[in-house]
């Protein structure tokens, strides 16, 4: 019930602030965005993939000339019902699926303590890197993987963010995090898209699998995170500096036991998972030349300590005189591993748009023998005075394994028309098509293949 009381409060909220602002000067700016995202699988009877109905409300304040205050809420209708039992029917929640959440909520002060510093504190979404949605060295806030199609997309964190401007070109940036935050992983259909594969001994077989998160606890020291960024611009190239000391946000399985529960090979696996403490350097640049834009960013990640997957047999070995474990290295502390992306735009003057990347390492992808590469391509070109948009190329290409690229690749392939009927609406509709071999994240999605309308309404 405490659930839903939160929205008419809210409403009333906005609602009061709103009419005691609109006599100040200047008034409370009310903003936001409304989107309807459904989905549906292009086989068999064209299931539902995805159905999401959201109000993005953001309200923004400048109260003064030296503070704003700023936020932006998510009220959504995302899911299909999950019934089970009659019990279900009487429950709104689970047959009408919503939640709120809050994804930006901060004061920013300009001019603390001094003339040239800036303050921001609450919820914030810190945005490190130049390129494209995909950022190597954007790791401040925790990824948002809920809609795995949603490249790039992060949360965002309570943060102290301090800005120094030093002069017009160039600036020093302190966060300090002091709650870890770990990434939400993603839902609906694609639920066990980043869950490993188990490989078990010759006869045994899988009847049950639990795990137990680890989170560091809650302190000053051990849950924080921090980082530092120098920014500038030299001879139209942007560029920036940057060191973060903090986590990654996708948990290791640290511990494997494994236990036998029949006398026919069947086994339970009861896992341990962790997060690694990481040191993060990066760096980044952006400029154009001849008019085309050229961005490249890279980080190399340093674990604090080695990452060490154990697994547990001494169950399945009860006579042995000693614990029968077997250690696997997942990260070494001696070994840092680089992700990179470079990438370039281009406007032609008949109306289309050219936009390649290409990057080495996903988000989820850890340890240099584990990063992937992946080139991304989109074409799109505008016609009768931008209103209809139309892109035939778009989408991306991985290789897993360039010795056998033909068994070690993946295609994702994603068309789209957009159609502005309003300045302020427009309805897009897509496809996404899968197809690869191997071990890739998107080679094992060839059942996905979906169908995706979108109407985006701004006021």
């Amino acid at each position: 019930m405490k659930r839903l009381r939160i929205l008419p409060l809210l409403l009333l909220l906005v609602a009061v602030t709103y009419n005691v602002n609109a006599q100040d000067e200047p008034s409370l700016k009310i903003s936001g965005e409304f989107l309807s995202d459904e989905r549906f699988l292009l086989k068999d009877k064209n299931d539902w993939a995805w159905n999401e109905n959201r109000l993005s409300l953001k309200l923004e304040k400048k109260i003064t000339d030296n503070s704003k205050f700023y936020s932006d809420v998510w009220l959504r209708n995302i899911g299909l019902p999950k019934l089970s039992a009659s019990s279900d029917l009487y429950n709104k929640n689970i047959v009408n699926p919503y939640n709120l959440e809050i994804r930006e909520m901060y004061v920013e002060l300009y001019g603390f303590l001094f003339k040239n510093l800036d303050l921001k504190i609450g919820r914030q979404r810190i945005v490190w890197g130049t390129a494209d949605r995909l950022n190597p060295t954007d790791n401040l806030n925790p990824l948002d993987m809920e809609d795995i199609l949603d490249f790039g997309r992060r949360r965002g964190s309570d943060a102290f963010n301090f800005n120094y401007y030093l002069n017009n070109d160039f600036s020093v940036q302190g966060v300090f995090v002091p709650f870890f935050q770990p990434a939400n992983l993603p839902v609906g259909i694609f639920a066990n898209a980043l869950n490993p594969s188990m490989d078990l001994p010759q006869g045994l077989v899988l009847k049950g699998f639990s795990d137990t998160l680890l989170t560091p606890k809650y302190n000053l020291g051990e849950s924080a995170t921090a980082g530092f960024k120098f920014k500038g611009m030299v001879k139209s190239v942007d560029f920036s500096l940057s060191y973060l000391w903090g986590y990654d946000g996708l948990p290791f399985v640290t511990r494997n036991t494994i236990t036998p529960v029949d006398f026919f090979g069947g086994v339970n696996i009861k896992s341990q998972l962790s997060f690694a403490r990481t040191h993060i350097i990066g760096a980044d640049m952006a400029t154009s030349i001849a008019g085309i834009g050229f961005w490249a960013e890279a980080a190399a990640y340093i674990p604090e300590n080695d990452m060490v997957m154990t697994t547990d047999l001494s169950a399945l070995y009860p006579l042995s005189p000693v614990p029968v474990t077997h250690d696997s290295v997942l990260l070494q502390k001696a070994k840092p591993y680089t992700k990179f992306i470079v990438g370039g735009d281009y406007n032609f003057k008949d109306g289309s748009y050219l936009n390649f990347q290409y990057m080495h390492g996903f988000v989820h992808e850890r340890g240099n023998e584990n990063l992937n590469d992946y080139f991304f391509l989109r074409y799109e070109k505008k016609f009768f005075d931008e209103k209809l948009k139309i892109a035939p190329i778009g989408g991306a290409f991985i290789v897993t394994n360039w010795g056998k690229i033909d068994s070690n690749y993946a295609l994702v392939y994603m068309p789209e028309i957009a159609y502005k009927a309003t300045d302020n609406a427009e309805i897009t509709i897509s496809t996404v098509i899968f197809a690869g071999k191997g071990d890739n994240l998107f080679a094992s999605m060839n059942d996905y293949n979906m169908f995706m309308f979108k109407l985006k309404y701004n006021f």
